[in-house]
């Protein structure tokens, strides 16, 4: 996707992902540290670790950060970044996430400017993604922006009691069979576009089939915590045909 890749540059890669992980990691878990406290008292600040205003200021640090590490890489490393920074402040700041289609749209977004950022980063200083590197991301953000609920089942129970809407509290049935037929629907079509062999599609598009179908047929809480384990498998394996 990058020119001229050298495998002992993937640190680069990982190290321009965690910042940029951390900026938005940080920028989620301070917007309401009470529900935290009482689903995830694990983490740093409802654990006591550090106080919300403190981690604010390091949240607001890794922005200039990330920024600067960016333009090391070159332009395309730092339009994602910015791009990165803006949807960071639009998800948890202006509540994108309370709401199931932006999360998912905004959800994508961002994970495509860390494809993006990563990818540019595992290259030599100011290397470019190509066309087809292009629309392997364009797709893997389609992907994502039409599936990502697949997470949310899991959480319905506790997302209808603290009011936030999702796809599946706002459509449970429809969201269910959107399941069924987007995952092997997407499996066929990326089978389509890179081109692999028939028995490579068939398993790809079996498997998205079983996933798609798990949700429908079984709705249990812990029966949706195992088919996001299989959703997350198939959603790695649309990388595979590239």
């Amino acid at each position: 996707m990058a020119p001229k890749h050298d495998p002992t540059r993937a640190w680069h890669a990982a190290l321009w992902i965690w910042f940029h992980l951390l900026q938005f990691t940080i920028a989620n878990q301070i917007q309401d540290p009470e529900e935290d406290r009482k689903n995830k008292p694990s983490r740093p600040i409802p654990a006591g670790r550090i106080s919300v205003n403190s981690a604010a200021d390091i949240r607001w640090v890794t922005v200039p950060v990330c920024l600067m590490l960016s333009l090391w890489y070159g332009t395309q490393a730092l339009l994602a970044s910015t791009v990165f920074a803006a949807f960071t402040i639009w998800y948890n700041d202006l509540q994108g996430d309370k709401m199931g289609l932006s999360k998912n749209v905004l959800t994508a977004i961002l994970g495509a400017c860390l494809e993006v950022g990563g990818t540019v980063a595992a290259g030599p200083r100011n290397s470019s993604i190509d066309k087809a590197g292009a629309l392997a991301i364009a797709l893997s953000l389609a992907v994502f922006a039409t599936t990502l609920h697949a997470q949310d089942f899991k959480d319905e129970e506790g997302d209808r009691l603290t009011g936030r809407r999702t796809l599946p509290t706002i459509f449970p049935k429809a969201a269910r069979f959107s399941m069924m037929i987007g995952i092997p629907l997407w499996s066929y079509g990326l089978s389509c576009v890179w081109k692999i062999d028939a028995l490579s599609t068939t398993a790809f598009v079996v498997y998205g089939a079983f996933v798609g179908a798990r949700f429908v047929m079984y709705d249990t809480v812990g029966a949706d915590k195992q088919s996001c384990k299989y959703y997350s498998v198939s959603r790695n394996m649309t990388w595979v045909p590239r």
